[in-house]
């Protein structure tokens, strides 16, 4: 029977994590295994991964077959290499005591770098954080001062309205009062004007009449003055 190290998939749409398993070749890759060997959760960053290495290097010491993805799984947690160190045991080439140093040595450069690894994404984090506070609070004092500016602008624009309401009243009232009196004097004045003519008129059309009569009065008057000496001479030439 072909066995096979494989990932089991598990975990909700989007954020899966997997088994790690050893199992017939021939089930299907969800189906049915051997033996669960660890798990696999790509979701954190580093990736989090727990094996069994003992077990792990027992299934490869078998003859099992890692995929792609399991090999390099293994690969990280040292599987891999206690599985050639073993190999060198067993063929005489190392002891027992120098295989296990060999794989205390490497494990512990692999730990180093992981934690190394983790503490460099956590500054970046703390870096990103800070850089996302500055841009926050820049952002929020860009704000501060735009609403000062726009506070501003409303009380000139409330000053200027306030201003122009004071001179339309005052525009408004102010021609009121001075056409007033205005009318008033015209009123007063034009009935001064058209009456001066007319008792002008009167006061000199009223003598010429008078005059005009007494002329003919005293032409009426005239020649019985005259005929009076007349008959006066005439008489005196009959008495003589």
């Amino acid at each position: 029977m072909s066995v096979k190290i494989r990932l089991q998939r598990h975990g909700k749409k989007g954020k899966p994590f997997y088994w790690i398993v050893a199992a017939d070749a021939r089930s299907k890759r969800d189906g049915r295994f051997l033996e669960k060997l660890g798990i696999y959760n790509p979701n954190t960053n580093p990736a989090t991964i727990d094996l069994n290495l003992d077990q792990a290097v027992q299934w490869l010491h078998n003859g099992a077959q890692p995929t792609d993805t399991a090999r390099a799984i293994l690969s990280y947690k040292g599987a891999l290499m206690k599985h050639h160190l073993d190999g060198g045991v067993r063929k005489g080439a190392l002891t027992q005591e120098q295989a296990d140093a060999k794989l205390a040595k490497w494990l512990e450069e692999k730990a180093n770098k992981v934690t190394a690894k983790k503490e460099g994404l956590t500054k970046a984090q703390e870096a990103e954080k800070a850089k996302a506070l500055k841009a926050e609070k820049a952002a929020n004092d860009k704000r501060a001062a735009a609403a000062i500016e726009a506070a501003k602008v409303e009380e000139e624009v409330a000053e200027e309205v306030a201003v122009e309401e004071t001179a339309e009243v005052v525009a408004e009232e102010a021609p009121a009062v001075e056409e007033a009196p205005a009318a008033e004097v015209v009123a007063e004045e034009a009935p001064a004007v058209e009456e001066a003519p007319a008792a002008e008129v009167v006061v000199e059309e009223a003598p010429a009449v008078e005059e005009a009569a007494a002329a003919e009065v005293v032409a009426e008057e005239a020649p019985a003055a005259e005929e009076a000496p007349a008959a006066e001479e005439a008489s005196e030439e009959t008495e003589a």
